[in-house]
Order: C-alpha cells, then sequence, then structure tokens
C-alpha cells in the first residue's frame, strides 16, 4: 500500500540516499548520546563519561561515511532523514527516557545499537545488488562495532564499585522523588477516605450516593496532597527530585488510594458492593504494608500493624458514625 503514505520506502532508496541516511542517523544518535551524558553528568559522571564516549564513536562512524559519499558522489549529500522512510527504526525523544532511571537509559542505549545493527542487516539479505550490500553489511558491520566499543568504554569509565555506587544512588533517588510521595498519598487516600465512604454507605444505604461522596473524597484528596507535595520542598537542597514529580506521583496515588473502595459502590446491591470494599481496603492496606517494607526499609509487622490498626480504626468509625 505504497501510495497510502509519503515517505519513501527503503527499497525505493538510491545507494546514494542510503549512505546519506546513514550519516544522518549516525549524527542523530550521538546528539541522544551527548544529550544523556549531559542529563546524567552531575549525579552519574561515571556513566556521563561512557556516553561522551559513545558519542565520539558515532562522530568517528559518521566521519567515514561522509569520506565514502565524498568518493562515491561527491560533496553533496542528499537531505534524507530517518521519518522520511517507511519503516525505518525510530529513535525515542529523550524526554521520555530521562525520567525512567539510570537502567532504563542505558538499556535504550544498547537497544538503539542493536536496531541499527539489525535493520542493516535485513536490508542487506533484501538487496541483490552487489555494491548496495556491501555498503549495508559494512553499515551493519559499524553498528556492531559500536555495541562492542561500548561495551569497552563501560569497562573503562564504569568499573564495578562505581556502577554499584550509581545504582544505589539512582535507587535512592528514584524512592525519594517516585516512591516516597506515592506512598503518602497512597496511605492517605486509602486511610482518610475510609470514614467518609463509609460512613455515607451505612447511613444511606444508597451505592450511588455513597460512589459520588467517595468520587468527590478522592478527587479532592488527590488535588489537596498534590499541591501540598508539590509546594512543600521544591527539591534543590533536600535532593528529593522534581517538585512536580513528585506532587504527581502523591496527586495520583492519593486518588487511586481513594476510588479503589469506592468503585464497588457502582454495583446497586448494598451488601454486595459493601462486601467487596471491604476485600479492597484489606488488599490496600497489605499493599501498603508491603511498599513499606520493601522501599522504606520499615520491618513488616511493624508496617502491617501501623497500616492494618490505623486503618481498621478509621473504619470502624465510619461504620459506627454511619450507623449511629
Amino acid at each position: 500500500m505504497r501510495f497510502l503514505t509519503q515517505r519513501r520506502h527503503f527499497s525505493d532508496l538510491s545507494e546514494q540516499e542510503v549512505l546519506a541516511l546513514a550519516i544522518s542517523s549516525e549524527e542523530d544518535d550521538a546528539r541522544i548520546y551527548r544529550s544523556y551524558a549531559e542529563m546524567l553528568r552531575t549525579d552519574f559522571p561515571d556513566t556521563a563519561k561512557v556516553f561522551d564516549g559513545m558519542a565520539e564513536e558515532e562522530d568517528t562512524h559518521r566521519q567515514w561515511l561522509i569520506k565514502l559519499h565524498q568518493d562515491r558522489f561527491g560533496d553533496v549529500i542528499p537531505l534524507i532523514r530517518r521519518e522520511h522512510v517507511a519503516g525505518y527504526y525510530a529513535r525515542r525523544p529523550v524526554w521520555l527516557i530521562q525520567n525512567l532511571g539510570l537502567d532504563r537509559i542505558r538499556a535504550e542505549a544498547e537497544a538503539m545499537e542493536r536496531d541499527a545493527e539489525h535493520f542493516y542487516l535485513a536490508a542487506a539479505k533484501r538487496t541483490t545488488d552487489a555494491a548496495t550490500r556491501k555498503l549495508l553489511g559494512d553499515l551493519a558491520k559499524a553498528e556492531a562495532g559500536h555495541q562492542h566499543a561500548a561495551t569497552e568504554l563501560e569497562g573503562k569509565h564504569l568499573q564495578e564499585e562505581e556502577r554499584a555506587e550509581e545504582d544505589r544512588a539512582a535507587h535512592r533517588q528514584f524512592v525519594l522523588t517516585w516512591v516516597q510521595p506515592g506512598l503518602a498519598g497512597l496511605m492517605d487516600g486509602s486511610v482518610s477516605t475510609l470514614a467518609p465512604i463509609f460512613a455515607t454507605a451505612f447511613a444511606t444505604q444508597d451505592t450511588w450516593t455513597t460512589f459520588l461522596v467517595g468520587l468527590a473524597a478522592s478527587v479532592g484528596a488527590g488535588i489537596s496532597m498534590g499541591f501540598t507535595e508539590a509546594a512543600s520542598d521544591d527539591g534543590e537542597l533536600s535532593g528529593r527530585g522534581s517538585p512536580f514529580k513528585r506532587g504527581v506521583a502523591s496527586g495520583v496515588m492519593t486518588t487511586v488510594g481513594g476510588l479503589g473502595h469506592a468503585l464497588p459502590y457502582l454495583i446497586p446491591h448494598f451488601w454486595t458492593a459493601t462486601s467487596i470494599a471491604w476485600i479492597i481496603v484489606f488488599i490496600e492496606l497489605w499493599a501498603i504494608a508491603w511498599i513499606q517494607n520493601k522501599y522504606m526499609e520499615t520491618p513488616f509487622l511493624r508496617a502491617s500493624m501501623q497500616v492494618v490498626l490505623g486503618g481498621a480504626l478509621v473504619l470502624a468509625a465510619g461504620i459506627l458514625i454511619g450507623s449511629g
């Protein structure tokens, strides 16, 4: 269905256009690696050196490709980029990767080189022209060399001790920026909404009214917690990270925590909805205790006693108030 797209197909490109596409791709990848390096330089300087070295490798291969183009086709390189070619591998924007952690960035870099190598190898197999097959094979070999160079650079700049230290720092930052405010929100949403939801449920025995109260309480608490977390600390001195990220984590998890036991009241039958809501409350409270144990290193027994006991008291208060 070639007529459905305005992009060129790889099989339709001339050898000069294939070479121009490789040149632009190498340039883009070098810029991506430099962006990673700059982004990581403050907190993870050793990993930043790895990406600096990978960018230099991309520059070297781009210069080799430009020299090859000059020898074969002259100095004027056609303007063709990966987004101009249907089916050509794409690169994710840097801003989609930077918030996903150090290991995710490393894995993305490995995937970049692997995708390029596989694409060139597959393209070479589909080519009958000997010169084009050789060109694509050379490009695949170059991409495989990039992967080998990346491994050497990582061994040079990122020894086991430095990598372990960076991994610990990345884990700590993840906990401070996402887990801690998200856990606080989940606790607030799960526990603080118990009383109004179950008080309304037992006072009215109207599932729709109970759901509306739960929805309002959950959304309102989420907005409040999100703004409070974002405004409480800009993260510059405490090192807790972006206030926007922390506010989002806290606000979303607060809303989720409240909605968990509000959604069952969409069921018209009161006792069926209430029974399911109790089960969800039990699961929520034990999930909070598990997160505290895993990420905050709180002993599981103590965490479960604090959360489950506190939640049970709030739940009982709501039921007693509603029943009275």
